[in-house]
Formats: C-alpha cells, sequence, structure tokens
C-alpha cells in the first residue's frame, strides 16, 4: 500500500496536531457532560443514584480499558483507519443510546459501544502524534492536552442547551452526528512511511507478520507485549505507582459527574450548575498546557512523582471544601482551585509512568496501567450513587472522593520517599564497605581501584531498575 510522504514536523504535522486537538475534545471531554443528564435519566427510567451511575462509569472505563485493543488496531491497521472507527462507532453507540427503553440498553450503547468508540479514537490521536513530531513533541502533548479542556467547557454547554430545546434523547441523536467529526479528524491523519516511524528511527527491526506457531505461544507474547505484568512483579516503583493511581481514581471522577446534581439539589439554577463544568474546562485551557511544558522539564524529571502526589493531595482537599458549602461563589472558587489540581494530574499522570517504567517497555505497562484504571473508574460513580442512596446526602460523595485521593496521595509520596532513601543508602553503604577494605591497602594496584567501581556500578544499576 502506498504511503504519503510526510517529513516529521513538517507543515502537515501541524494539521495533524488540530485533528488530535479536536479529538480530544470530542472524546475525552465528552463523559463530563453526562451529569447535566444525570437526573433527567433517573426520571425516566425510575432509576436510583446507584444505577444511575453505571451509565458514566461504563462510558469512562471502557475509555481507558479499550487501549490494548487499540494499540492491536493501531499496529494492524494504522492510526487513520482506527480513529474513524472509533468516530463511526461512537456515533452508532450515541444514536442507538437515543431509542433505548431501559437502562440495560443504554449501558451497552451509550455506555459500553461509544466509550470503546471513543477509545479508539482518542488514543490513536495521542499515539500519532508520537510518529510526526520528536523534537517538539513535549509542546504538541501539552497543546492536544488542550483540546480536553476545550472538551470539558464546550460540552456541558451544549448538553444543557440540547436538553431544554430536545430532550435527552434528541440531545444523544445530535451527540451522535457530532461525533461523526472523529471520522473527518482521521482522514487527516495520513500515513507516516516507514523511515519515520519509532521502530525504524531506534533502529529496531519491524514486527514479524508471520503467523505464530501454537496458539497458546501466541496469546503468552500477546499478554507480555500488551499487559505487563512482569513489569508489576519485578519493578517496585511500578507496582506502587499503578496502585496508587488506581486507589486514588476510586475518587477522583465523583465531581464531573455529581458536581451539578450536588448544586442543583442545593439550589443553583440549572443553567449556573452546568457552568461550574465549564469553568473548569475554561481553566484548564490555560493550565493544562502549562502544567505538561513544566512536567517535560528535565530540571524536575526526578520530582515528577512528588508533584503528582501533592496535586492529588490539593485535589482531595477542595473536595472537602466543597463538601462544606454549596453556595455559588463557594462552588465557582472551588472550580478553579480543583482546575489547578486536575491540571497538574492530568499532565504528570503518564510523565511520571515514562521515568518509573524503561521506554522499551512503556507500551505494555500503560496498557496494564489502564485496564486497572478502567476498573476503579467502573466500581467508582456506581459506589457513590449507593451510598447517596443510602445517605440521601451529596456532601457524603465529596468525602468519598477526598477519602480516596488524600489517602492515595499519602500513600504514593510516602512509599516514593522510602524507595528513594534505600536508593541513596545502597550506594553510601556500597562506597564504605570498599572504603573499608582498602584502607588496610597502602598500595592500591590498578586492578583494586578498579574491583569497587566495578561492585558500586552493578549495585547502582540493580537499585535504580527497582
Amino acid at each position: 500500500m502506498p504511503q504519503a510522504l510526510e517529513c516529521s514536523e513538517g507543515c502537515w504535522a501541524w494539521m495533524v496536531l488540530l485533528a488530535s486537538v479536536v479529538t480530544q475534545g470530542l472524546t475525552l471531554g465528552f463523559p463530563t457532560c453526562i451529569g447535566i443528564f444525570f437526573a433527567e435519566l433517573q426520571r425516566e427510567f425510575q432509576a436510583s443514584n446507584s444505577e444511575t451511575s453505571w451509565f458514566p462509569s461504563i462510558l469512562t472505563a471502557m475509555l481507558h480499558a479499550g487501549g490494548p485493543l487499540c494499540s492491536i488496531l493501531v499496529g494492524r491497521f494504522g492510526c487513520r483507519a482506527t480513529v474513524m472507527l472509533g468516530g463511526v462507532l461512537a456515533s452508532l453507540g450515541m444514536v442507538a443510546g437515543s431509542f433505548c427503553c431501559t437502562l440495560g440498553q443504554l449501558y451497552l450503547t451509550a455506555g459500553f459501544i461509544t466509550g470503546l468508540g471513543m477509545c479508539f479514537s482518542f488514543q490513536s490521536s495521542i499515539t500519532v502524534l508520537g510518529l510526526y513530531f520528536t523534537r517538539w513533541r513535549v509542546l504538541a502533548n501539552a497543546l492536544a492536552s488542550a483540546g480536553v479542556s476545550l472538551g470539558i467547557m464546550l460540552w456541558p454547554l451544549l448538553s444543557r442547551r440540547l436538553l431544554e430545546d430536545l430532550g435527552w434523547r434528541g440531545s444523544f441523536l445530535i451527540f451522535g452526528g457530532v461525533l461523526l467529526h472523529c471520522c473527518v479528524c482521521g482522514a487527516i491523519l495520513r500515513p507516516v512511511p516507514a523511515r519515520v516511524t519509532p521502530e525504524t528511527r531506534d533502529g529496531l527491526p519491524p514486527p514479524s507478520r508471520r503467523p505464530a506457531r501454537g496458539c497458546p505461544a501466541a496469546c503468552g507474547r500477546a499478554i507480555q507485549r500488551h499487559l505487563a505484568f512482569d513489569v508489576l512483579w519485578h519493578n517496585v516503583g511500578y507496582r506502587v505507582y499503578t496502585l496508587g493511581v488506581a486507589w486514588m481514581i476510586m475518587g477522583f471522577p465523583l465531581p464531573h459527574v455529581f458536581l451539578v446534581p450536588y448544586a442543583i439539589w442545593h439550589g443553583v439554577d440549572e443553567h449556573r450548575a452546568a457552568l461550574l463544568i465549564s469553568i473548569i474546562g475554561f481553566s484548564n485551557i490555560f493550565l493544562r498546557p502549562m502544567a505538561g511544558l513544566v512536567a517535560g522539564r528535565r530540571d524536575f524529571a526526578s520530582h515528577r512523582k512528588y508533584l503528582f502526589s501533592l496535586a492529588a493531595l490539593l485535589n482531595g482537599l477542595t473536595n472537602l471544601a466543597c463538601a462544606a458549602s454549596a453556595d455559588f461563589r463557594v462552588l465557582v472558587a472551588y472550580c478553579l482551585v480543583y482546575s489547578v489540581s486536575m491540571s497538574g494530574i492530568g499532565a504528570l499522570l503518564f510523565q511520571v509512568l515514562m521515568d518509573i517504567v524503561p521506554m522499551d517497555r512503556f507500551s505494555s505497562a500503560l496498557g496494564l496501567f489502564t485496564i486497572l484504571e478502567s476498573i476503579s473508574i467502573l466500581i467508582s460513580p456506581p459506589l457513590a450513587g449507593l451510598l447517596l442512596d443510602t445517605t440521601s446526602n451529596f456532601s457524603y460523595v465529596f468525602y468519598m472522593s477526598s477519602f480516596f485521593l488524600i489517602s492515595a496521595a499519602l500513600f504514593m509520596g510516602g512509599s516514593f520517599w522510602a524507595l528513594g532513601k534505600m536508593e541513596r543508602q545502597g550506594p553510601q553503604a556500597e562506597v564504605q564497605g570498599a572504603v573499608t577494605e582498602a584502607a588496610p591497602e597502602q598500595g592500591l594496584t590498578t586492578e583494586d581501584t578498579d574491583g569497587p567501581k566495578k561492585r558500586l556500578r552493578v549495585e547502582i544499576v540493580y537499585v535504580t531498575s527497582v
């Protein structure tokens, strides 16, 4: 198949960046508008808070859990076809969801199918940036993340207007047409020739296309390639970070789902309540790229994991302030502070993972990371809905969110500090042992001098690999 001869970081690369911005706004920004329809869906299907919460949780979970399948499709068909396939699936799911008669049907259509399609579109649009950008890759990722903020700002405003004029069914039907624009963005992603792909750039041979001799062996290789269980077992830093983020995600998405119902329940006008999510999105337009550029600096490489823990801690503390008062001015201030911590979490989430895991295993480590993250996303909103059904008090939802965020931040910060202390003590103990052995010897030969250095070098490699 002929491929377009596009140069890395050429003129068309910036068109690809624009397509990635729009795609991320259409996909990653979409789940924040579901809270607008929460009360309407609850009345339509006569469902409890817990039952209604399954819809946004399935949608968001599939948005992350489809990562390994998306990487397989990208490797087989390329980014352009995968983005366009995702746009078609997302559109079909929303259109079918507008005709649903039960919540179970809504889970399958607008939840599962739409979420999987959005996953294909957004993850492929991120992957293609690594093929088109080398020198300006950090800047490109930071600018592309602004699309998420645009989506968070615009989707709630559009949803509120459509809900008033067309109801939730008409709104979902319109959403199906809007999500088809992912196909337009996918068409812009011209295939990149093999000479600028990461495998060729790094001098690695392309993957073999010969069929595997045995099905079990092929399955084992596929699991090892896309789900890094061996890294989870041997890399302590990756294990701490994965478990900490999975625990943190139990509380992180709750304000996106319950902030609007919480404000309306306390008497805030529906238009002003929808404006709260848009305030978060508008703030992130400026904060998220700035946080991405700061996180990409080499000066912060050794401190990123602590900054991430600090951002999670700040996010949890702001949720406590939201639970204390539902006055509109307090909620606006909460949204502004929440945006700061949210942008820090979004900018550092994958940067910290890159610091912990070797880049040759990053793809498979990311696959397992997103799978565990999606499990937490799937459980969190229904668990909060069950708590709300039991207590009939929205404040407990924000207390729950704060508990998971603060405890995860303390766990990750404390664990990374302990691991860093072990890394510092290891080389020091080795050096002290070498000095003690060399003290009785007044005249060391060159071979004697090199011995401790060699042992010290082996020890450093061992500690940092953990």
